[in-house]
């Protein structure tokens, strides 16, 4: 039976004649910060103060002793699950061999060996620039040289993402310790055929003895079946009746399958291969239609509009992300209504753990293969080391039910036709051959279970421009960086894939990466947390378009930026929702952060949620209620894609901002199940002017669903002067608003740290009142609570 033997311990990190304790998994970075050596990166300018270690030679060595590297087994291998990124491997002095990728596994034969162990991490930027002085220069998003290296881009920083270059043993590594054989890939296809769960087991084995008959033996659901081994390969296929179908998350449950695949010999086991499955189907209907071509998943036969947001890696130590960060990551999509994650490519094929909790969340799961925003050179050493990976990634992926789709890269399509590539190139390789190549071959011959896309965005085919909204998957950033969001309203592409909006972090998270900085948009942290191009200009032409933009006055500043992210999100994806099934997902970018930083997240770098999350709960809840402007009138659109069908009475109240009814009807919707119902509003409540605007409140039973419009912006708006009543109630707050208080928001964290209030953004009419559910606060006076109370206020 193979026999592992973990090699996390016993690890020290060597620069030139300077040593200190090491922990692997690990990288350098975090070495250096455990021993005291190097300042938190992500404190202040510290990030600035650690450049130097991206630059540098590292040695990782232990001593590999008799006792661990001897075994009565046949073999022992020396087995790295995650190397970052370029290092030479030895043994007692003896070379085994050299990588140069930190998207693969590696191993090596170290039989009878012991001594000294040594992992030589040569500088990244190092290995890059050599590859850019072989190959050429190529075009890319950003000055550092991460196309020519495969390393997780993101580490050479990016627009929410500081520049730290790791390099370290990442991911565990072990001794494996086997005799005759052992079990070296399974491939499992898993499908679903009239009702009956089919699962084929395709086996390669690696043996020392190749004489010695061989079986695989297979069980899954109480069936198990048996087959021999031919040479170095066998296949076994099982046959589940009944086989219970997992759903993605509000569709249906997610039933999981234990899978046990053992290696036999003469009815020995030698070694074990233990996974769990879902039986599921996946389409991806890219027909074309009247309106263009489509981009609609389709699961279990079930056409779905997709609820999405994209993610970044954790941190930017990856190492650091453990399981249960992983989980709670995910539980707060879920919690948020998100049905599907895409794994953005200038990041990771992450960790089982990230994929065993989609699995059980009901999470699908979108994965980049990682280019992103860059020319990639197609000549080795790079080649082989693209379709290496692509293959061990694919294998190592299939077994999780909710891998939906494989997407070839991230915008460089795109940027090849738009961002002046193809002139600079002249005739270099960029990619096209991976992406229209090599990866789509991979996929098609080792998982052909799963739809394949070659980019994002991209419209199927160089027919089109690539990000034609009208054709395929649609990048919506001309809304960000030169428009106001309201321009999102006027295209409907049939499945956005990113677009989004910046807003600064919790303001304890601010004050936790800042200490002693008096907190100002321009001051020395805030800009060096804030990563994008014009970043800090964009976010005050955005709000410019809306608010009074606060002068001086950071808090008011830092509130205004958040409501407005939330505003622009809630613009598109209302709009976008309201036109299904024309338009079949929307990919907010993005969840999470890597780091505190001000950023298109959710959710920021220390797990804080912003008021877009909460406002997320409100757009991809099964039902949204949404006013549109269209053909020079109101509609509502009552958009439904829960299971059961919608239908009810909705109000629409004309008001006056002092709190007057100016008007009323009551119409009839009915949507049926994931379906979208619209109504034109009556002429004589469409609401005009800055002291008016219109709501539409579902019926009773409909969880308080509500549409507001507002004819004008903001900043035009003749608010009265909010007021409202706040009383402590047991576990939050209730506040009574007695005028209209629009978008008012308890920033918990405020008053401590640790405290998360249950909801965001919120309006109430004159007379309402919500409670606010707060976790982990010192109960204050209802005075206290209320200093952490803001609201849109009337300009001055």
């Amino acid at each position: 039976m193979l026999e592992a033997t973990a090699l996390g311990d016993g690890w020290i990190l060597r620069h030139e004649s300077d040593t200190l304790p090491a922990s692997v998994p690990g990288c350098v970075h975090t070495d250096l910060l455990a021993a005291g050596v190097i300042p938190d990166p992500f404190l202040g300018q510290g990030e600035s103060e650690v450049a130097w270690v991206g630059r540098r030679d590292w040695t990782y060595e232990r001593e590999l002793t008799g006792s661990s590297a001897s075994s009565a087994q046949e073999q022992t291998d020396l087995v790295f699950d995650g190397l970052d990124t370029v290092a030479e491997i030895s043994l007692d002095g003896r070379p085994l061999g050299t990588v140069r990728n930190m998207h693969r596994s590696y191993r090596f034969d170290v039989t009878g060996l012991s001594g000294l162990l040594s992992v030589r991490f040569v500088s990244a930027y190092a290995e890059a620039e050599a590859v850019r002085g072989r190959l050429g220069e190529r075009p890319a998003a950003y000055a550092e040289p991460y196309q020519y290296v495969r390393k997780m881009a993101c580490s050479f920083g990016w627009d929410w993402g500081p520049t730290l270059v790791t390099a370290g043993i990442w991911r565990p590594v072990r001794l494996e310790h086997w005799s005759t054989a052992r079990i070296a890939r399974v491939r499992p296809l898993v499908t679903v055929e009239e009702g009956v769960g089919v699962v084929e087991l395709a086996v390669d084995v690696e043996r020392t003895r190749v004489e010695v008959p061989l079986a695989v033996e297979a069980t899954v659901g109480g069936v198990r079946a048996r087959a021999e081994v031919d040479g170095a390969h066998g296949v076994v296929r099982l046959r589940v009746p009944d086989a219970e179908l997992w759903w993605p998350r509000g569709y249906g449950e997610q039933p999981l399958y234990d899978v046990e695949l053992r290696l036999l010999s003469k009815g020995a086991t030698l070694d074990v291969w233990r996974r769990r499955i879902g039986f599921r189907s996946v389409e991806l209907d890219r027909r074309s239609d009247a309106h263009g071509t489509g981009f609609t998943l389709v699961v279990n036969g079930e056409r779905l509009f997709a609820r999405g947001v994209n993610w970044i890696p954790d941190d930017v130590f990856p190492s650091r992300i453990t399981r249960e960060r992983y989980r709670e990551r995910l539980e707060q999509a879920a919690g948020a209504g998100v049905d599907l994650v895409r794994i953005w490519g200038g990041g990771l094929y992450e960790s089982e753990d990230f994929y065993d909790a989609c699995d059980e969340l009901g999470l699908l799961v979108w994965q980049d293969f990682p280019f992103a925003c860059a020319a990639y050179p197609e000549e080795q050493p790079l080649r082989g080391e693209v379709e290496a990976e692509a293959r061990e990634n694919v294998v190592r992926l299939m077994p999780h039910p909710s891998l939906v789709l494989w997407n070839g890269n991230n915008e460089n399509l795109w940027g090849f036709r738009d961002w002046e590539w193809e002139p600079r190139l002249a005739g270099d390789s960029w990619g096209e051959g991976y992406y229209l190549g090599v990866l789509p071959r991979v996929v098609a011959e080792l998982d052909p279970t799963r739809p394949y896309t070659a980019g994002s965005p991209w419209s199927g085919s160089w027919r089109h421009h690539p990000n034609d909204p009208a054709h395929g998957t649609h990048h919506s950033w001309e809304v960000w960086n030169r428009e106001d969001y309201a321009d999102y309203r006027l295209s409907v592409p049939r499945f956005v894939a990113e677009f989004g909006w910046q807003a600064p972090p919790a303001y304890a998270t601010l004050r936790r990466a800042l200490p002693g900085e008096t907190l100002a948009p321009d001051s020395p942290g805030m800009l060096q947390h804030q990563k994008a191009d014009d970043g800090n200009g964009k976010l005050e032409r955005g709000l410019a378009r809306h608010f009074a933009v606060p002068d001086g006055d950071f808090d008011r500043w830092h509130y205004l930026t958040q409501v407005n992210q939330a505003r622009a999100v809630a613009a598109g994806i209302e709009h976008w929702r309201s036109h299904w099934p024309v338009c079949a997902g929307t990919v907010v970018w993005q969840l999470n952060d890597c780091w505190p930083v001000t950023s298109w997240a959710a959710v920021d770098g220390d797990g804080r949620e912003k008021p877009l999350y909460h406002e997320l709960k409100r757009l991809y809840a099964d039902r949204l209620l949404t006013l549109q402007e269209e053909d020079g009138g109101l509609v509502l659109a009552a958009v439904n894609q829960g299971a059961e069908d919608w239908t009810g009475t909705m109000t629409l109240r004309r008001m006056s901002v002092e709190g007057e009814v100016l008007g009323q009807a009551a119409v009839e919707l009915a949507a049926g199940r994931r379906a979208v119902a619209r109504v034109g509003v009556p002429h004589e409540l469409t609401p005009a002017g800055p002291k008016e605007y219109l709501v539409a409140d579902a019926n009773p039973d409909a969880d308080g669903l509500r549409a507001l419009y507002f004819p004008v912006p903001d900043r035009e708006v003749l608010y009265p002067t909010p007021r409202f009543e706040v009383a402590l109630t047991p576990g939050g707050i209730t506040v009574t608003a007695r005028t209209l208080v629009r978008d008012l928001l308890l920033q918990a964290d405020r008053l401590d740290p640790e405290a998360r209030a249950d909801r965001g953004l919120v309006t109430l009419l004159p007379g309402e009142e919500v409670t606010i559910g707060v976790r982990g606060w010192k109960t204050p006076d209802a005075e206290t609570a209320r200093s952490a109370l803001y609201c849109v206020e009337p300009t001055r």
